[in-house]
């Protein structure tokens, strides 16, 4: 009897034990019937939790939709229509909102996974993949940007409309980096409120993100098959093993030997942090993006070998309890609180759909037959290149996690953040001549 218990405690959704699931959301009503749901960290664990993997279980278990990353899809836009369709208690919409907003755990995760996978990652791999990784994000970019255009004029959209409401939006870098700037900086040269530019430039970058996603989604399931295709996560062949566990070819970057205590995990877990902090304080005196500074200073202290083994080997282990376990309660706290399904909706036009689908599918093809011809792994370059058309770092969670792909965080964050920045720039630089 005893061990059929434990045996059931071990069947999970998710990271949630079996027998906790209707514990949680008996719970979760009794909070909601009281009117008395807390935003706090510990009452949020669960109930984000219970939402993520329940939506991710369904999402597994779908046929097609489960190959093309059913879980991640399923995670992030049934709660966005569940809000939409009021089918979601107030009382959980409005604390969850609260809760991710005022925690930003958005930026903590992201933090871990980058510095985590960063120390984590092989010294070697690291130095090849960030020198190659610009070659097909540069190409697929212009790709894009041509075949995009070129389509919005043809079907009667008009070529500046396309370029700068349409494509550019896409490969702006997300909504806070790239539809924000994007709508303040076309405001003021276009002489128009700034919340009516937001409002053209937003649904570009939510659609192009779930293009993306599904595409990836789909890569993802094409590299089952064709092995030969990708590094499963790892973005080159490489002798000594991949991103996260391979073997060292440096003497100084050797594993320690020793366990990986609790202590040492916190320290990484401090270091991230720490390093994420000094970007934050950085930005607010000069404007350089707190994240890009981040993967700066991690990928600076890897090169210079400025980080010991131990701490290494627990920022990997950061890496994995981030990647394995906040990835889909993240992605459904900002599917509740940051993705507007009717935002969505409004640009299901066909020829907006169109050009939307043909920008994202031109930078990951190119991506993946440039990636190739510099030997990386296709798949893995032109899932990096997807990022630069996602909705910012939720859409590189999102996009990474449909293609089980997050060990290409720190690739992603350069397509992402640097090409988002170069993308605004020339875009408010190219309109301010032409208007």
């Amino acid at each position: 009897m005893l061990a059929a218990w434990w045996r059931l405690l071990d069947a999970r959704i998710g990271i949630i034990p079996l027998p906790l699931w209707p514990v949680i959301l008996a719970l979760l009503a009794g909070f909601v019937l009281i009117g008395k749901l807390p935003a706090d960290l510990t009452t949020m664990i669960p109930v984000i939790g219970l939402g993520a993997y329940t939506c991710a279980e369904l999402g597994s278990r779908i046929p097609v939709l489960r190959s093309i990353g059913g879980p991640a899809i399923l995670t992030v836009f049934l709660p966005s229509w569940l809000v939409h369709a009021h089918l979601l208690p107030a009382p959980m919409i409005a604390a969850v909102a609260t809760f991710t907003k005022q925690s930003n755990f958005l930026y903590l995760f992201i933090a871990c996974i980058i510095v985590g996978s960063i120390l984590g990652m092989n010294r070697q791999v690291l130095i090849r993949g960030f020198l190659k990784i610009f070659v097909p994000l540069l190409a697929g970019s212009l790709a894009a940007f041509a075949v995009g255009t070129a389509l919005g004029t043809a079907l009667g959209l008009g070529w500046r409309h396309t370029l700068f409401f349409v494509v550019t939006p896409i490969m702006g870098g997300g909504i806070g980096e790239g539809a924000l700037p994007l709508s303040l900086g076309y405001a003021a040269i276009l002489h128009q409120p700034q919340g009516e530019m937001f409002a053209q430039v937003l649904p570009p970058v939510l659609l192009g993100n779930l293009a993306a996603l599904l595409m990836s989604g789909g890569l993802a399931w094409i590299g089952h098959r064709r092995p030969d295709l990708t590094g499963h996560g790892r973005l080159q062949p490489a002798v000594h093993g991949d991103a996260l566990h391979g073997a060292e070819q440096d003497e100084e970057e050797r594993p320690s030997g020793q366990p990986v205590d609790a202590r040492t995990i916190a320290a990484a877990g401090v270091t991230a942090v720490t390093l994420y902090l000094l970007g934050i304080l950085v930005q607010d005196v000069t404007g350089f993006p707190a994240p890009v500074l981040m993967l700066a200073l991690a990928v600076l202290l890897k090169l210079m070998r400025a980080v010991s083994a131990r701490l290494r080997e627990g920022a990997a282990v950061v890496y994995r309890f981030f990647a394995d376990c906040v990835t889909y309660p993240l992605i459904f706290a900002i599917g509740v609180a940051m993705t507007p399904w009717d935002k969505l909706v409004a640009v299901l036009q066909p020829a907006i759909i169109a050009v939307i689908f043909a920008t994202v599918a031109t930078i990951m093809t190119v991506g993946f037959l440039v990636g190739r011809l510099v030997r990386l792994y296709p798949i893995e370059a032109a899932i990096v290149n997807a990022c630069h058309s996602g909705q910012g770092g939720t859409g590189d969670v999102m996009i990474l996690s449909a293609a089980d792909r997050m060990e290409l965080m720190p690739f992603a964050q350069i397509a992402t953040r640097i090409g988002g920045a170069v993308t605004v720039t020339l875009a408010l630089l190219a309109l301010a001549r032409l208007a």
